[in-house]
């Protein structure tokens, strides 16, 4: 029997589920966003997939090593399940930039907003992409779920903000909700999947008497 496909949340990491501080090059920098462990244990809870997408060019750039980037992933899963026993469920991430330093300096098919990270996602869980959304704040990640055919919330921690409120003329969509944290992003997510299930219940052929 197939897997039955669930609903993912898709997840920038830098600025939505820990503070923006630039290029994180030791873990002590690595901070979770207040209410990010609590929005990630609403999606366990829920049953929903939550899977980091990052982009981590500063690898490439020669910021950090691709060692440390590991650590301050696996710090920030440490302190997930610390404050809530929350758990990502995928973490993805792309070291590469075009503009880097070798063996990074490729244009890599994972490097947001191309779909690798999330094309790799999809093989290794059974994700209804009809049923997903994408969490960020940068417009490129509103692009970039926009492109996979992702519902997008542009969260206003990080650059969100900024960008929002001084860009927004520059972004090439709309994202479908705009709020305030990650918290916040997931309470709106679990209410329209809420309503998708009503909507597709109340649109079921009635089983004939």
């Amino acid at each position: 029997m197939a897997e039955q496909l669930k609903p993912c949340v898709f997840l920038d990491r830098d600025g939505t589920i820990t503070e923006e501080v630039g290029y994180v090059n030791h873990v002590s920098r690595l901070r979770l966003i207040p209410g990010a462990a609590k929005a990630i244990r609403k999606l366990n809870d829920a049953g929903v997939l939550a899977i980091c997408v990052s982009n981590q060019a500063g690898v490439a750039r020669g910021y950090f090593t691709l060692d440390l980037l590991k650590d301050t992933m696996a710090r920030m899963e440490a302190l997930l399940s610390e404050k809530q026993d929350a758990h990502l469920d995928g973490i993805y991430y792309c070291p590469h930039h075009p503009e880097g330093k070798p063996p990074f300096n490729e244009d890599s098919r994972d490097r947001k907003p191309k779909p690798g990270m999330v094309e790799k996602a999809c093989a290794d869980f059974p994700v209804d992409m009809d049923r997903s959304y994408m969490i960020g704040d940068r417009k490129s990640d509103v692009t970039f779920g926009h492109a996979l055919g992702l519902r997008t919330v542009l969260v206003l921690t990080g650059y969100g903000r900024g960008e929002w409120e001084h860009q927004r003329d520059q972004f090439d969509y709309e994202p479908a909700h705009v709020a305030d944290d990650l918290l916040a992003a997931v309470g709106w997510i679990l209410e329209d999947l809420a309503l998708s299930r009503v909507r597709a219940e109340s649109a079921e052929p009635s089983p004939e008497g």
